[in-house]
């Protein structure tokens, strides 16, 4: 099996079983086994690992402000971000649709093999071991974090935008399903009927794909 010994560096952590590492920097597209299973366990441990974080870090911040600040941690452009910042794109293995069309730098397929990079820690390693995995790939955005700041996500700040403009809000839709439950991926459709925009989203969920419509949208709003 294959080592990524430079992968591991960057993330701090030397796999005792590398199979673990070349199953979350599979996608699908790829063949199997791919990370998708990884990528979920990888979502669960990194929101457990984030709370308890903020919870540590901002001892006097109430429940719905640390809410706040771990959905703006754990969302696809946070952990894009994170995977950019390792250089994830290129270990990645995708297929040769996906990696012509810039799959390696699509935003929803790097979020996920992070997570699943994470799942594949935990596995390897343990809570504590992931823990700082988490600690030192997140560390950047966790030194930025300012509790006093508003972190509201695409889709609240797109329907706040919206109704300042006495806009209707957005609409959402499901436009397209592929595969099969629970490895579902959703196209979701976001609809400003009073501008006259609209845009897609794809994700492993319908919020994520609803999230990443909203943030597109948004981008056409600030253009």
């Amino acid at each position: 099996m294959t080592r990524h010994p430079v992968l591991e560096r960057r993330i701090g952590h030397r796999f005792k079983d590398p199979a673990l590492l070349a199953q979350a920097l599979t996608h699908r597209s790829f063949g199997s086994p791919h990370n998708e299973r990884l990528e979920f366990l990888g979502d669960g441990v990194i929101a457990c690992v984030i709370a308890e974080e903020l919870y540590a870090r901002f001892p006097d911040i109430p429940e719905g402000k640390l809410h706040l600040l771990k959905t703006g941690l754990v969302r696809e452009t946070a952990l894009a971000e994170v995977a950019r910042g390792v250089k994830l794109s290129e270990f990645l293995r995708l297929g040769a649709g996906e990696s012509s069309s810039g799959g390696a730098d699509r935003p929803s397929i790097l979020a996920d093999a992070m997570e699943a990079v994470y799942g594949a820690v935990f596995l390897d390693g343990g809570y504590a071991t992931v823990q700082g995995v988490v600690r030192r790939t997140f560390g950047e955005l966790l030194e930025k974090l300012d509790p006093g700041q508003s972190v509201k996500d695409a889709k609240t700040r797109l329907q706040e935008l919206l109704q300042g403009r006495g806009k209707n809000p957005p609409q959402y839709r499901v436009v397209a399903t592929a595969g099969i439950s629970p490895r579902q991926i959703f196209e979701v459709e976001c609809v400003a009927a009073g501008l006259g925009l609209s845009s897609s989203g794809s994700g492993s969920s319908r919020r994520r794909a609803e999230q990443q419509a909203a943030g597109n949208l948004l981008k056409q709003l600030e253009s």
